[in-house]
């Protein structure tokens, strides 16, 4: 089966193609590294070192996309060269290929590189001393250090910054995207918040606009008539104002206009006060007392005005019973309205209140429970006071 050889990068093309072209110069001026009556040349002539030369030009091709092997033929070919007159430019591209290697190469030939380098720096230093008691013979230590150690640890630190680059990218990547996620998650929470303040706000002044008004048509009655019609401006007017209030902090327009306060527990008794004129007979025990958190009172408050809300809509005639009770470090909240049918027509009902409930109860920490009971519709919800108080 044929080694299909990666294609070399644009880049390696001119360098390889560079270095044989400055070797040539050199070699047709008649410029080597060594006389050609140096000892260790085993190959006389000019014409030997044109091979050394050659090939490692040709590693110059490799040294992004294979750099190992290209690194270890251009070795070979440095030994070759070593053996003939030798070229400046066959020493420069072999550093080069020392370079590329620690930082082209695999993480494992990266720290290995330098390491074995350095030995050979070091033994290339050593061993010639010991043998001929020179201090000349330190230099052959030098100059390996300087075409193998200096290269690679130039490509160790080039590949470190590289890496610290990286890494710094990746993580303003990641830190920007759990931003956008944090932002995606404040929004749905506001709107949620938003849809439940709505529902909250509006529904109860809707549904009785939509129970008077189907009353006013179905009974021939002139004064249930005017009567209806009474209810339904009144809700009208208050419902309109509530949406005016929210439109208001919605805009946040920073002018004089402040937005309104959240409801409190001490609006319970205008709430009961509101159901009566809609025609519930409701019964209001609060012993609640006082400094609940401003969360927990919010939470109740909108419980009990959707449950009044469903009670108007749904519930048969008879008492509908409102208590709040504070204990085990909680307010309890009970709101029972008859259970059955009505017997009189009542506006539909999308079931988003009781998903608002118990979204706020769960906010809180706390509980929410509504169904039937006997012949009562019960709905129940627990909401911490500690949780209130850090929220």
């Amino acid at each position: 089966m044929a080694v299909r050889l990666p294609r070399p990068h644009r880049f390696d093309v001119y360098v390889a193609a560079g270095g044989l072209l400055g070797g040539v110069l050199l070699w047709a001026i008649g410029l080597g590294v060594r006389p050609a009556d140096d000892p260790i040349v085993l190959f006389d002539g000019r014409w030997p070192l044109l091979l050394p030369l050659a090939v490692t030009a040709g590693c110059e091709l490799l040294r992004r996309a294979a750099p190992r092997t290209a690194v270890l033929i251009g070795t070979a070919a440095l030994v070759l060269d070593t053996m003939t007159q030798g070229s400046l430019i066959t020493l420069l591209m072999y550093t080069d290929l020392g370079y590329a290697v620690v930082l082209y190469g695999s993480p494992a030939t990266a720290r290995r590189v330098p390491w074995i380098a350095g030995l050979l720096t070091v033994a290339a230093t050593v061993v010639p001393f010991a043998v001929w008691r020179v201090p000349e013979a330190l230099l052959v230590g030098v100059a390996v250090g300087v075409v193998t150690f200096a290269p690679a640890s130039t490509g160790l630190i080039v590949r470190n910054h590289r890496e610290a680059a990286d890494a710094a990218r990746l993580r303003a990547e990641q830190t920007a995207l759990l931003a956008e996620m944090d932002r995606v998650q404040a929004v749905s929470a506001e709107r949620a918040r938003m849809a439940r303040e709505l529902h909250d706000m509006v529904a109860n002044h809707l549904s009785a606009i939509a129970i008077h008004s189907t009353a006013a048509l179905s009974l021939d009655d002139p004064a249930t008539t005017r009567q209806a019609l009474g209810v339904i401006r009144e809700n009208s007017v208050e419902g309109l104002s509530e949406m005016r209030r929210l439109i208001g902090i919605l805009r946040d327009t920073g002018g004089d206009t402040e937005p309104s306060a959240a409801p409190t527990l001490d609006g319970l008794g205008a709430l009961v006060d509101g159901a009566h004129a809609n025609g519930l007979d409701v019964t209001l025990d609060a012993a609640h007392g006082t400094d609940l958190p401003a969360p927990v009172e919010l939470a109740a408050y909108r419980i009990v005005q959707e449950s009044l809300t469903n009670a108007l809509k749904h519930a048969a005639k008879g008492p509908v019973r409102v208590s709040l009770t504070r204990a085990d470090g909680a307010l309890h909240v009970r709101v029972t309205s008859p259970y059955g049918d009505p017997g009189a027509p009542r506006a539909p009902g999308s079931g988003a209140g009781l998903v608002g409930m118990r979204e706020r109860a769960a906010l809180l920490g706390g509980t929410f429970d509504a169904g039937p009971d006997g012949a009562l519709w019960t709905v129940r919800a627990a909401l911490p006071l500690d949780q209130g108080a850090s929220s």
